[in-house]
């Protein structure tokens, strides 16, 4: 390092002169360095690799997927094969690789690979210019849509019902190399925007006067008792209701229908009040979609309403059956009315789109239709409108006009066509200009609505993109959101996948042996989960309170089935934990029963769920050919002896070593989480021993193990699982330089999850774009 010998006198020219030679010294000594290592990696690791790996990890169908064929130079080792390597070293350092039935390195042989595969690792040269990656453009997916259209139209539309599911990668559903788009959904969205455009904006004043059907049941008969759902007259008989009323016109409307007799309809008699009275045929046999309908003006008050069958008519030798009765059956009356007061009837979501009508503010039709479209295409556009897609969407207004459409009816037109857009569809980020470059204000605040509400930018973070002040406030921005209850959404969507809490929808452990498992336990189940990452987030916690937090939430149920007492009612309240049972995400059961069988615990699931989601070191998928442990007929003995036997296969043994260790520690959970100490009999043994030699036991030992040698891998996987949520891609190689910058970050701020959030939303992934 030069030393600063010109003190703080130094010309700005000087110092500057100084950086660049500091800059240019830095840069040329890693040149250097990286040049020696890749000599390095022809003269030592590939004869390396050529002795002790090639036999398996070469060829067609090369071991574990891991062909080091293809690894040429310490390029190849760095950046397309950072993953695997990462997983060469950590096989190395364990000693499961090579098989201890293959031939062994000598000691210094293996050290010196070991270093230079962790030089390699850690020689990033975070100095050149960073490579932000691209997020491929992408669909919304069935959240995302659903959210946004509550928040564009406010209108519920349940899109996880109507829309197929969404295809998952990298362990998210909000991927882009993945979302696909079939015509088949195509249509669907055309579907839902007609629906949604229909729900939302009232396209005839009529659909706005109140409607209720009266209750039947309710009707009081001269003769008899009403029964069953429709007023039934087998002869001839009046019923009388009472209609409390607000001044102002109603229509009665009457669905009704007869068996008939004789030479004349049945005939009905409404009688409303003291001066509204009709006589109507009825000539249907069955119910009819066509009421009988009487309208009439009225005070406010008490109004009696009759309805009475006039002409019974009895034939028994008629040789027609069906002609032999005249009866009267009314099955349904609505009351429509009144119909004074209807501006303020309109809906919040006609309101919202429809600000501004003609006549209003001296704007004529075709200018209150622009100002209409232009801010609607604008919000859902998540940008201003350009003027070409005013021009068409204005042509759609224009067509809808020709066809006898009215105002709001041509609007709604207008409505289907923006919500069937792309830019409305897609998060779609134009490329402003070539090479690497930061996105817009807009880009920017659509990319953090959905990372932190999985939906769009609401009116603040518009204004803020609009005056162009986005980033200068970007923090205050983070802090307001975080605080939102749409936050609640990172909970459910990034937590709910990354824990794989979506998963306790389709378990189920076998009835017979967990009888006190059903959709009450597994809703309450990721409830807790979900109220304790969100407590994370809310108190702004260190993220490695999600492995030690010495409480969390539960409801009487959830609480009975962990043994713990003092818990009465359905509400969930936070609670103190008082011995190492339970404490983090490790220890409920959400997480316990979806890492296990239907009908017992797999060491192996959660062995693998905590080397995936917890530390970010996932395991190769099993080979095909080998058999399961319930096929395994001859294996007798507890659990734990069952496993030793089973992984004899040398194929499995070096990945069961650093799995079952790790699973066994959590073997007093049985399938659903409760807590135990023995397991068909047997007295349950909960130590393990990683490949290392690191020995612990139960839980607690697990989680110390991940507190005190494993916290840097764990906060390194939360921060890619989180960025690849963020970016809606998976991590790259060219991330790392991001992704040690946010861990540096969150290591100045006490690891707080805030920390971690502002820091990946600064990074050069989230804020720019690739070339």
């Amino acid at each position: 390092m030069l030393r600063p010998i010109f003190g703080c006198r130094a010309s700005g020219v000087l110092i500057l002169g100084l950086s660049l030679v500091c800059s240019l010294s830095v840069s040329q000594l890693h040149a250097a360095k990286r040049a020696e290592m890749d000599a390095d990696y022809s003269k030592k690791i590939v004869p390396f690799m050529q002795s002790y790996c090639m036999d398996c990890h070469s060829g067609a169908t090369p071991e574990a997927g891991l062909d080091l064929e293809k690894f040429r130079s310490l390029e190849d080792v760095t950046t397309v094969g950072r993953k695997k390597w990462s997983s060469v070293l950590d096989m190395l350092v364990n000693g499961t690789m090579p098989p201890r039935d293959y031939d062994q390195p000598a000691v210094e042989e293996l050290q010196s690979v070991l270093t230079w595969v962790q030089d390699a690792l850690s020689s990033i040269d975070c100095s050149s210019p960073a490579n932000p990656g691209r997020e491929t453009i992408r669909r919304l997916n069935r959240v995302e849509y659903q959210n946004t259209i509550r928040d564009l139209v406010g209108i519920d539309y349940q899109a996880t019902q109507s829309f197929p599911a969404d295809d998952v990668g990298y362990g998210f559903d909000n991927i882009g190399d993945v979302l696909s788009t079939s015509p088949l959904l195509f249509e669907k969205f055309y579907e839902a925007a007609d629906e949604i455009a229909t729900r939302a904006i009232i396209t005839d004043r009529e659909q706005l006067v109140p409607k209720h059907d009266l209750p039947l049941a309710q009707f009081k008969l001269k003769q008899g008792n009403p029964s069953g759902r429709n007023l039934t007259f087998p002869s001839n008989n009046t019923g009388s209701y009472e209609l409390d009323v607000e001044p102002g016109s109603y229509t009665v409307a009457i669905y009704a229908y007869a068996s008939q007799s004789g030479n004349e309809p049945a005939k009905m008699g409404v009688r409303i009040g003291s001066k509204t009275s009709k006589t109507f045929a009825v000539e249907n046999t069955t119910p009819d979609s066509h009421p009988m309908e009487i309208k009439m003006r009225v005070p406010k008050g008490k109004l009696p309403l009759e309805v009475a069958f006039l002409n019974d008519h009895y034939d028994p030798g008629n040789p027609d059956p069906r002609r032999r009765d005249r009866n009267l059956f009314i099955n349904r009356i609505e009351l429509r009315g009144p119909d004074s007061n209807l501006d303020a009837r309109y809906p919040e979501s006609h309101k919202r789109i429809i600000f501004v009508r003609p006549g209003e503010h001296g704007l004529d039709e075709l200018q209150a239709a622009q100002q209409v479209v232009a801010r609607f295409a604008s919000r859902a556009f998540r940008r201003p409108v350009t003027n070409g897609e005013m021009e068409r969407l204005m042509i759609l207004y224009g067509m809808a006009k020709e066809d006898g459409l009215n105002y709001e009816g041509a609007i709604r037109e207008v409505v289907v066509g923006i919500l069937c857009s792309p830019n409305f569809l897609f998060k779609v980020e134009e490329d402003t200009q070539e090479g690497t470059h930061a996105l817009d204000d807009y880009q920017l605040a659509t990319r953090l609505s959905y990372f932190l509400w999985s939906t769009m930018p609401d009116e603040d973070l518009l204004q803020q993109a609009w005056k162009g002040t986005l980033r200068q406030n970007l923090d205050v921005q983070i802090t307001r959101m975080l605080a939102d209850p749409k936050a609640k959404q990172l909970t459910e969507n990034f937590a709910g996948q990354w824990l794989e809490m979506r998963k306790l929808d389709i378990v189920q452990p076998d009835r017979e042996r967990f009888r006190g498992f059903d959709h009450k336990l597994a809703t309450d189940m990721r409830t807790e989960t979900e109220m304790f990452f969100q407590s994370i987030v809310d108190e702004d916690r260190n993220v490695l309170d999600l492995l030690q937090a010495n409480y969390t939430f539960l409801n009487e149920r959830l609480a009975k089935h962990y043994g713990i007492e003092g818990v009465e009612g359905d509400h969930f309240r936070r609670v103190e934990l008082n011995d190492n049972k339970r404490g983090g995400i490790l220890t409920q059961a959400s997480v316990l029963t979806v890492t296990s069988n239907p009908t017992r615990t797999s060491p192996v699931k959660r062995g693998k769920w905590i080397l995936d989601n917890v530390l970010g070191t996932p395991p190769p998928e099993a080979p095909a050919n080998v058999p399961s442990l319930e096929s395994q007929k001859k294996l007798a003995g507890s659990l734990r002896e069952r496993m030793k036997m089973h992984r004899e296969n040398a194929a499995c043994a070096s990945c069961h070593a650093k799995m079952d260790p790790i699973g066994f520690s959590l073997e007093n959970y049985d399938a659903i989480g409760q807590w135990r100490t023995k397991d068909e009999g047997f007295e349950i043994d909960a130590s393990g021993e990683m490949p290392g030699g690191t020995k612990f036991a139960g839980a607690d030992g697990l989680k110390r193990l991940l507190l005190e040698d494993k916290k840097d891998e764990f906060i390194h996987n939360l921060i890619s699982k989180t960025m690849t949520y963020a970016l809606g891609r998976g991590v790259e190689y060219y991330d790392e330089c991001a992704i040690q910058q946010v861990q540096g970050e969150m290591a100045n701020n006490n690891d707080k999850f805030s920390a971690m959030i502002r820091a990946i939303v600064h990074s050069e992934p989230f804020q720019k774009r690739g070339g």
